[in-house]
């Protein structure tokens, strides 16, 4: 039996039920929301915290990152993850299963939900293969992994290269109600490129990757979706032109979710000067232009989540010439001040959107527990400041990764206090 907590005068909102109240109460008990909204009495034994001045949300999800356990449990484990998203404001993670062994089947599924639970941080939603060992020869064995625990099914880190796979993966997915959730990457146009294809490449002498690689793979899943009735979510989308097809698919009525990282929304493929391998990601980062347009697109929902991608690799890894080092960047610690100093602050959405973007869209896109604050809900929260501003310092980090491109830079925004099940997991300072 958990203490129940109060947390006490901050600004709650919850998009989930257009709740934004300046100044209100949230109350847990036994794991569980018993209040949110006006002000109420202190129970006698509850731990009260002082939210003045704080947001307090439903807590943030994310989707899409990537753990390394089982096999990589030097660059990161499951514990580490599960805290280093704890301490970056989130309450549940999906971990996409290119580990090695692949996750690919019920055992390797039920693994990460104990080591999960032994961490006692972030929740952790294993996501199972689509196809075995990542292959695209033959489908992994969907029914069993969500049985054993898995949220969706996903060959991230690879795309899926058959378009006949892809359309059995949706029939197949869409019997279990899973999403199936694709990297998009059309690798014969993506061979060989370290960075997006564009004056940048061009001047630094790098093989670029053209946004029609993305494209051409997301207009193809958007029709499979379109033929099979199954969902599709688009992972890390990085370009204008796959936003356009997007907004496409979703006016007709089409399954089709979609996620951006804070990465893409924030850097251009101006970051790779001096060849910086912390701004080397695939996705690669792309144009002013695409930056905007993802921006927009988080604005007027045809973006519909936010997700980290959170990438730890070695340090020596990332050491390596450009083109011979593991793309991707760390980003659970990081992702709330991202949206913060580039999106919020100037204005291009509030704070009633990032936290849509961030807690109650991945909730209901991946049908998870959480995302909301109404009563008998799981006490999952969130609590952050806003205005609170801190210099990016990776050998601060929760996460074993240090690969950020944010080092040194002056950021705002932070959480305060994580709490899961109604159990603080995480408290600025503690």
């Amino acid at each position: 039996m958990t203490r129940p907590i109060l947390l006490r005068g901050g600004r709650v909102l919850d998009p989930s039920q257009g709740l934004d109240l300046p100044s209100g109460d949230v109350l847990l008990v036994d794991g569980r929301v018993q209040h949110a909204g006006e002000r109420v009495g202190t129970p006698d034994d509850a731990e009260t915290i002082d939210c003045a001045g704080l947001v307090v949300s439903p807590g943030f999800i994310d989707v899409h990152c990537h753990l390394r356990e089982p096999g990589r449990e030097d660059v990161e484990t499951i514990a580490t993850g599960a805290r280093a998203a704890a301490a970056g404001g989130f309450t549940a993670v999906c971990a996409m299963p290119n580990t090695d062994p692949v996750t690919d089947n019920q055992a390797a599924v039920g693994f990460i939900i104990r080591q999960a639970i032994r961490a006692q941080a972030a929740r952790v939603y294993p996501i199972g293969a689509i196809t075995m060992g990542q292959r695209g020869e033959s489908l992994a064995e969907f029914g069993e992994m969500v049985g054993a625990g898995a949220v969706a099914v996903s060959d991230d880190g690879k795309p899926v290269v058959s378009a006949q796979m892809m359309r059995t993966a949706l029939e197949y997915a869409r019997t279990f109600g899973i999403p199936v959730a694709d990297h998009c990457e059309e690798p014969t146009l993506a061979k060989g490129g370290a960075m997006n294809e564009g004056l940048t490449s061009a001047r630094l002498g790098l093989r670029g990757i053209p946004s029609e690689a993305e494209e051409i793979m997301a207009i193809r899943d958007i029709l499979l979706a379109r033929r099979t009735g199954g969902h599709v979510h688009l992972c890390h989308m990085s370009t204008k032109g796959s936003v356009e097809l997007i907004r496409w698919g979703k006016e007709r009525g089409i399954n089709v979710t979609a996620e951006v990282c804070p990465h893409h929304l924030s850097l251009t493929d101006e970051a790779v000067e001096g060849y910086d391998t912390n701004a080397k990601m695939n996705p690669p980062l792309r144009t002013a232009e695409d930056v905007e347009a993802l921006q927009q697109a988080v604005r007027d929902g045809t973006i519909d989540v936010v997700a980290t991608d959170h990438a730890p690799h070695h340090y020596d890894e990332k050491e390596r010439e450009f083109a011979d080092a593991p793309n991707g960047i760390v980003g659970l610690e990081t992702a709330l001040a991202v949206l913060v100093t580039w999106l919020v602050q100037p204005g291009v959405i509030d704070y009633a959107t990032l936290v849509e973007k961030m807690a109650c869209a991945p909730a209901r896109v991946f049908h998870l527990p959480g995302g909301t604050l109404r009563r008998g809900s799981p006490g999952d929260v969130t609590v952050f400041d806003p205005e609170r501003e801190w210099v990016v310092d990776p050998t601060r980090f929760r996460t074993k990764g240090r690969n950020t491109p944010y080092a040194g830079q002056t950021l705002r925004g932070r959480a305060v206090c994580t709490i899961v099940d109604g159990r603080v997991v995480h408290h600025m300072g503690a």
